[in-house]
């Protein structure tokens, strides 16, 4: 089988791990490629999600790094099998990688969590809030690539706003609120949009009011995905050079305590609604 040219993020952290776990046992890359009677740098390869693996290799090196998380052993070999392409990968090549993999991450997950302070929750955007939201960036986008990242975009709400979808939680700060992205009209269309959304049984939206105990962290927009066991987590950040992925524990942790402060300080839901409605009569 040939090496991957490109890998997804979800093939990078299969090899990620692999590292994580030779490395906490103290092995090297020539003492695993002995295992498989590999050349080393195909090891290499392989910790750099280019070169896939089979659940039972993975279960194999599992074993021999005396990896004691079975659950977790289980849940990578079955990572490391998935072979199919999804949906997303109708649009490599007109849309940035980096929402490839955000896609990616959101399809495999097994809950959502989000946090933002300056824009709606991509997964709640209506096509006239995210069609402004792209028409600002610089340097401008020519028309033909702001209509794929719109499709994209457009895509990944429906799926994640279905009936029956992974649970998805949102903490948005007032301030998102009352932006005026494509603008009355389309705040208001996008504050009904909220609405409806959060009515939805797998949808948790809280809203955090102006007059909160301020925040935690850096203020910038955060998304928890959920994985199948929590050692597979993932927390993408929203950065100028694209989405980055953080999986280390201490990340997961410390992210994970922010969001769970922040719902603590947001209103209850019944009360976001009424900020929603409230901020779309002051429009």
């Amino acid at each position: 089988m040939a090496p991957r040219t490109t890998p997804s993020a979800r093939q990078e952290r299969v090899g990620t791990e692999l590292r994580k776990m030779r490395d906490s046992a103290g092995r090297t890359t020539a003492e695993a490629a002995a295992l498989f009677g590999f050349a080393r740098t195909k090891i290499t390869q392989i910790e750099k999600g280019q070169y896939p693996i089979s659940a039972e290799r993975v279960r194999m090196l599992a074993s021999e790094f005396q990896e004691g998380d079975a659950a977790f052993v289980e849940a990578l070999a079955a990572m490391a099998e998935e072979r199919h392409k999804g949906w997303w990968e109708d649009f490599r090549g007109s849309v940035p990688v980096g929402f490839l993999d955000i896609a990616e991450m959101e399809h495999f997950a097994r809950g959502m969590r989000t946090y933002q302070v300056s824009h709606v929750p991509g997964a709640m955007q209506t096509e006239a809030y995210a069609r402004a939201i792209f028409g600002e960036l610089y340097p401008p986008l020519p028309p033909r690539l702001i209509e794929a990242r719109l499709e994209h975009r457009l895509q990944r709400t429906a799926l994640m706003m279905r009936e029956g979808a992974q649970p998805y939680s949102a903490l948005v700060h007032e301030a998102a609120l009352h932006m005026l992205f494509g603008g009355r009209g389309a705040a208001k269309q996008q504050l009904d949009k909220l609405l409806e959304f959060s009515e939805l049984p797998h949808v948790t939206l809280r809203v955090i009011s102006f007059s909160s105990d301020g925040f935690i962290g850096a203020g910038q927009g955060v998304f928890y995905a959920e994985g199948p066991v929590p050692r597979l987590d993932t927390v993408q950040l929203d950065a100028v050079g694209g989405p980055a992925f953080l999986h280390e524990q201490k990340h997961l942790k410390n992210y994970r305590h922010m969001i769970d402060v922040m719902t603590e300080r947001s209103l209850t839901e019944s009360q976001s609604r009424d900020a929603i409605r409230l901020i779309k009569k002051e429009l």
